[in-house]
């Protein structure tokens, strides 16, 4: 237990000490005014004893020297960089050649020219390449200062109201908190879920009888036998657990960071790469493993025994399965992470008991092993069906990406047509008509397999409307995972199921105007493009008749966008803003603002959120969450419009 203890200690101080690495130089940075809109950075920094730091070398190819990379896109160079004193020549062991460099104290001008509205700070990052003999390393470290005649930003609404009391709403309807005991543990389930599916692979499946038998025969008794067992499984729910925990440390730096990953439009990119790399695996055209010896290390470690031993013969296990466990692993993260770090949790936890629970029962039970399935051809179609999914599920990160980043290229038509295109390739493949790898004619094909080819068949059929104009468009059983049907093909009209899209207004300040002016309470909707529970509201609740006439009539509805990755107006952004448990961050693009916005006044940063504010800004009952049934929500509508009306 001990060495265990050890180990877990080791992984946090690995992971608090990585994020902890620091630039090796520090630069002091002023700006001075040269003109209108023109600035001269000065940066001074001091290189440490024994390293050079390189000046301008045109005679060596993709050699930098101090290059300052402003954030703000209407900010640019002008001009060679320039030093305060003349450079040294040696001869340098990296390039072989001469180089000229710096030592000791050295000073940096660089001109800049600023177009438009000039921010009263301009942030930044200074690059630079040092070298130390042969040890060459290229620093980064960020820069802010403040520019003379620069304007501070204005926000035409504040982040933080004064007028909201989260606590003390005008009337106690709602609930007093949108992260629900069901929703960690329906996120519990659907890992519980993963973990089964997990379980029938092949790289999982052949382990139970093989790692049970070798708990029975080594152990002394039963006894042990029973609790080598038991350990077995409570190790493997654990590793699950523990890798959960470097997002519990991420989510003290700001509360807003797993939406921000979940919906940033590079990483869905390289998890839509990386699971149409599953998928090729799973397919059969190559093996996918980890290193070697990542698996050696832990295998050698996993005969010792003690519980230690046991806990490295779990440890091998995660790793030796990962080729396929890793995807659906991958799905549990990506959609889990907006939810926060206990949303994992859950879903991680849920995966590992799956995953344990066989180990334990079996050691408990040898006799039960008789009743397993033997291994066979079943699992190589489990993990090609699979594979068919994964392909499914990468161009839903594909989609986030472009709905985000509003790209165009993977409308809702073109999306469901994807998902058609799958649904018949793996039609044709469980009736034996597609030959994948390994496959071979003649093959038979099982009743199993040829019930799940017609489900599968029955599938697609029911995704054909989904690409057409006609009311039955709005495919119910998937409402979330298609883009939105305002994101058509067909255009904005093409709005079958969500008539209230062309009431909705996305800017708070006008919203707030226009309760103003028809004396109607306001319905703040926070939302995200990538929100798979936003879109299961708008398609399936605020299309129910009463809802939809309710809000219409009664309703200024704004939906504020907290995943969009727009920039806002130069002059709308904010450097620096200080919230108010005392953090530090930048109000960049649209998602900055809203996502601010919702976590300073609603203390949440979950999606969707749905808040009821009068035209003073005071908030009318507590905020929902995500509420499926359609005749709660409306009572919760009906409660907010009320307590308006009696204070009118």
């Amino acid at each position: 237990m001990k060495k265990l203890s050890a180990l877990c200690i080791a992984l946090l101080s690995c992971m608090v000490l990585c994020a902890q690495s620091e630039s090796l130089l520090k630069w002091k940075v002023e700006a001075k005014k040269t003109g209108n809109g023109q600035y001269e950075l000065v940066a001074v920094t001091t290189i440490p004893d024994g390293w050079y730091l390189y000046g301008i070398n045109k005679n060596i190819a993709d050699l930098e020297t101090v290059k300052f990379v402003p954030e703000y896109e209407n900010a640019k160079t002008a001009g060679e960089i320039r030093f305060n004193k003349e450079p040294l020549q040696i001869t340098d062991p990296v390039f072989s050649q001469k180089a000229s460099v710096f030592d000791k104290t050295i000073e940096v001008r660089q001109q800049f020219e600023i177009t438009g509205f000039i921010p009263a700070t301009l942030k930044g990052v200074i690059t630079a390449n040092i070298r130390k003999g042969e040890e060459f390393n290229t620093t980064e470290e960020v820069f802010e200062v403040a520019l003379e005649g620069g304007a501070v930003a204005t926000q035409a609404s504040a982040i933080k109201l004064s007028s909201i009391d989260i606590n003390k709403p005008l009337a106690d309807c709602g609930q007093k908190s949108t992260i629900a005991e069901g929703g960690l543990l329906s996120i519990f389930f659907l890992g519980l879920l993963g973990g089964l599916i997990a379980l029938l692979t092949p790289c999982v499946f052949p382990m139970i009888p093989v790692t049970v038998s070798f708990f029975t025969k080594r152990a002394a008794n039963r006894k042990q036998a029973i609790r080598n067992g038991v350990m077995y499984g409570f190790f493997i729910f654990l590793i699950y657990i523990m890798a959960s925990i470097p997002f519990h440390i991420l989510g003290n730096v700001q509360p807003e960071i797993f939406n921000n990953i979940s919906t940033n439009s590079w990483l869905n990119i390289i998890f839509f790469a990386i699971f149409i790399f599953f998928a090729l695996s799973f397919f059969g055209f190559f093996e996918l493993t980890l290193p070697g010896n990542v698996a050696s290390k832990a295998d050698s470690k996993s005969g010792l025994g003690s519980i230690g031993g046991i806990f490295f013969m779990a440890l091998t296990l995660a790793i030796v399965s990962f080729s396929c466990t890793g995807p659906i692993l991958g799905s549990l993260l990506v959609g889990s992470l907006s939810g926060g770090a206990w949303q994992l949790t859950a879903g991680l936890a849920g995966f590992g008991v799956a995953l344990a629970l066989p180990f334990a029962l079996f050691a408990i039970f040898p006799d039960w092993l008789q009743s397993l399935p033997k291994s066979g051809g079943w699992l190589d179609t489990v993990k090609k069906v699979l594979a068919f999914v994964e392909v499914a599920l990468a161009f839903k990160f594909l989609s986030n990406a472009d709905l985000v980043m509003h790209w165009g290229i993977l409308k809702r038509e073109v999306f469901i047509g994807i998902w058609i295109l799958t649904g018949i390739a793996l039609t044709l493949y469980l009736f034996g008509i597609l030959r994948l790898p390994h496959d071979y004619k003649g093959m038979k094909i099982s009743k199993g397999r040829k019930v799940l080819g017609v489900v599968s068949l029955l599938f697609t059929l029911y995704l054909l409307p989904g690409v057409t104009q006609s009311p039955y468009a709005n495919l119910k059983l998937l409402s979330g995972f298609p883009p939105p049907l305002s994101y058509s093909i067909y255009g904005k009209d093409n709005v079958h199921g969500k008539g209230l899209e062309a009431n909705v207004v996305n800017d708070y300040d006008k919203a707030l105007q226009m309760s103003k002016e028809q004396h109607k309470p306001l319905l703040i909707d926070f939302t995200g493009w990538a929100c798979v529970n936003c879109r299961k509201m708008e398609e399936n609740v605020w299309t129910q008749p009463e809802v939809y006439n309710y809000i219409k009539e009664n309703f200024i509805l704004v939906s504020l966008y907290v995943d969009d990755r727009a920039k806002l107006a130069a002059e709308h952004r904010i450097n620096s803003y200080k919230t108010k448990d005392g953090a530090t961050k930048d109000i960049i693009t649209i998602g900055d603002k809203w996502a601010t916005f919702q976590s300073e006044n609603f203390s949440q940063t979950t999606q969707p959120l749905y808040g009821v504010l009068d035209n003073q800004q005071r908030l009318i009952n507590h905020p929902v969450g995500y509420t499926p049934d359609a005749k709660e929500y409306l009572a919760w509508l009906k409660c907010a419009k009320e307590k308006f009306d009696a204070i009118q």
